[in-house]
Order: structure tokens, then C-alpha cells, then sequence
């Protein structure tokens, strides 16, 4: 699946639905961003069940300032709606799809139970 682009107006239906939502937040000014790209995407081909996001932050300012973002690039994920990890810096090839199979294998029904309300 290719990427989607992600803005204000559709983050919360992107968010929102059930199954795995995977998010980049970048600038095209930003080195290890640009650098990042190729592994988000073609995990992103590998994974085409997983919708996977990309959030411009220069574009995007009011998003990125609601959720935190102080650096980028920054990996955000949700599961069902739940945000389960987020973490800013560029991941290597390994690394990320070790956290797509350990978001793919999350017990649900527990994260549910600690979860914050929205």
C-alpha cells in the first residue's frame, strides 16, 4: 500500500478505525526524514494491511503541536484507535518491522484495560 498523506481534517478517521495506523512526521528540509523515507515506504509495501501515514509538520503545524511533536522525523502508532507507541528519530529496516510484528501481536484486550479515555 502506498503511503497517504494525513492532515488535521483527517487524522481522527485516520486514527480511529480498527486495525494498525502507522505515522511519519517529516519536513522535506529535514536530513534523516528525507533519509527515512524509502524505509517507511517500503515497509509500507511490504504491509499493505497497515495504513501507513505521512504528516508533513510544516504543512501540518497545529497537528503536530497537539501531539507533541518536538523533533522529526517521529514514528506515531495506533492499534484500534490507541495510540501504542511513539518515538521520535529514524528507525532502521529491522527495527521497524520488529515493531510492526510487535504491534500486529499486542494483546489488545490489555491495552484496552490502561488505556486513556480520548
Amino acid at each position: 500500500m502506498a503511503t497517504v498523506p494525513v492532515q488535521l481534517s483527517t487524522f481522527t478517521d485516520t486514527v480511529q478505525k480498527e486495525g494498525i495506523v502507522i505515522l511519519d512526521f517529516w519536513a522535506s528540509w529535514c536530513g534523516p526524514c528525507v533519509a527515512f523515507a524509502p524505509v517507511f515506504e517500503g515497509a509500507a509495501d511490504r504491509h499493505p494491511d497497515i495504513t501507513w501515514g505521512k504528516i508533513d509538520t510544516e504543512a501540518e503545524p497545529e497537528l503536530s503541536h497537539a501531539l507533541g511533536i518536538r523533533s522529526i522525523p517521529t514514528l506515531m502508532v495506533f492499534r484500534d484507535g490507541i495510540r501504542v507507541f511513539s518515538q521520535p528519530g529514524m528507525l532502521p529496516k529491522d527495527v521497524l518491522e520488529r515493531l510492526v510484528e510487535d504491534v500486529r501481536t499486542l494483546d489488545m484486550t490489555e491495552v484496552k484495560k490502561h488505556a486513556r479515555p480520548a
